[in-house]
């Protein structure tokens, strides 16, 4: 037997043996580590002018400066070429395009699969985390499968659907007090959740399934005394599920960058900003010494046509412009670290996240 022959073998065997954690790169024809937990956060409505005015008026470095990869995300939906967030938020949960104002469902009415609901059923821990009520159409689309993304008390119902283990954001009112009089924490009690409604007693609480509905509806603004609190949310999720030992996968979407964005109101998304790079902080320091978790940030769509016409770096200022109110085409930012990160840099369409996490996680879809 040759040299070279003993050498294949040897590569080969390695492969095999090794697949549940690496795979060969089509690209490069490496050996390329795998992730066991995927952390993705979503900026509603954030494109590159508004985390560069964070950056801005930050003074220091972003968090997001330290991503190794970055690109871009193409954002339009099955039926207009400006998506809304039920749209946006169901192509990067499930891979497949929607029509605006669905979530989890395809235009024909068949219900998709979310890369949550896939990670749950192949063992994995999963949860979802929001400054907006938890129905809401970017969260939502990793949990519900709804024709109308408002129909917010039918969306908190599918919670109780048992694939997702922590929840944590808004929407006190969709559970308990819902117009068809009934309480959904009773049921998600019966169903072993922690229900918890403040930021203490989520600290506090040791339960592997927990639902922390901290507000009636949305959450406060940063600027009117979250700040910060979206990273101890994060945290806590991490902690919670990093204890399975298949995994996990987390969402975390800062839903407020976008409702600063709609204002034309650039105080308000510079604070939103900083305040999700806070938690990207907190997740970025789990992944760096856990080694086996990728963490991705991107948005479901830009919002506002925000142009910074000016500003002085070292003054901290920032001088801006809005083309309107409302969502636009322009495509979004995506910064990626950890195993499996490379796979995220270039130009990809939204639908890329949920088949890139699959293959990454080695997930069963079937």
């Amino acid at each position: 037997m040759s040299k070279k022959t003993v050498i294949y073998i040897v590569i080969f065997l390695f492969v095999t043996f090794s697949g549940c954690i690496n795979d060969i790169d089509s690209k490069s024809g490496t050996l390329q580590p795998r992730p066991r937990n995927v952390i993705l956060f979503i900026g509603d409505g954030m494109g590159v002018p508004h985390l560069y005015a964070g950056m801005t008026k930050n003074g220091q470095p972003f968090n997001l400066e330290k991503f190794p990869y970055s690109g871009l995300c193409k954002t339009y939906s099955a039926d207009n070429y400006i998506t809304d967030s039920g749209a946006g938020g169901t192509a990067i949960a499930s891979g497949q395009k929607t029509n605006n104002g669905i979530i989890g469902v395809k235009p024909d009415g068949t219900q998709v699969s979310s890369i949550t609901e896939v990670a749950h059923k192949n063992g994995m821990a999963t949860g979802v985390v929001s400054t907006s009520t938890i129905t809401h159409a970017t969260p939502a689309s990793f949990v519900a499968h709804n024709a109308g993304r408002d129909n917010y008390e039918e969306i908190a119902s599918d919670f109780l659907k048992g694939t997702i283990d922590i929840f944590i954001g808004g929407g006190e009112d969709h559970f308990r007090n819902r117009k068809d009089g009934l309480d959904l924490t009773v049921n998600l009690k019966e169903q072993g959740f922690d229900v918890v409604y403040n930021m203490e007693d989520l600290k506090k609480s040791q339960s592997s399934r927990l639902a922390g509905l901290l507000a009636k509806e949305h959450m406060q603004k940063a600027s009117e005394g979250r700040q910060g609190m979206l990273s101890e949310m994060t945290k806590k999720a991490i902690e919670t599920l990093g204890k399975n030992k298949n995994g996990f996968v987390l969402v975390v979407e800062a839903s407020m960058i976008d409702w600063g964005s709609h204002e034309n109101n650039l105080d308000y998304i510079v604070e939103e900003v900083i305040d999700m790079d806070q938690a990207i902080g907190t997740a970025l320091e789990f992944a760096k010494q856990d080694g086996k978790t990728l963490v991705v940030v991107t948005a479901d769509h830009e919002t506002g046509g925000l142009v910074l016409t000016g500003g002085d770096i070292n003054n901290r200022q920032v001088e801006a412009k809005f083309a309107g109110k409302d969502h636009s085409a322009v495509m979004v930012p995506v910064f990626s670290f950890g195993p499996w990160a490379e796979r995220f840099s270039g130009i990809h369409d939204n639908t890329f996240f949920f088949n890139e996490f699959v293959r990454a996680l080695r997930l069963k879809t079937e």
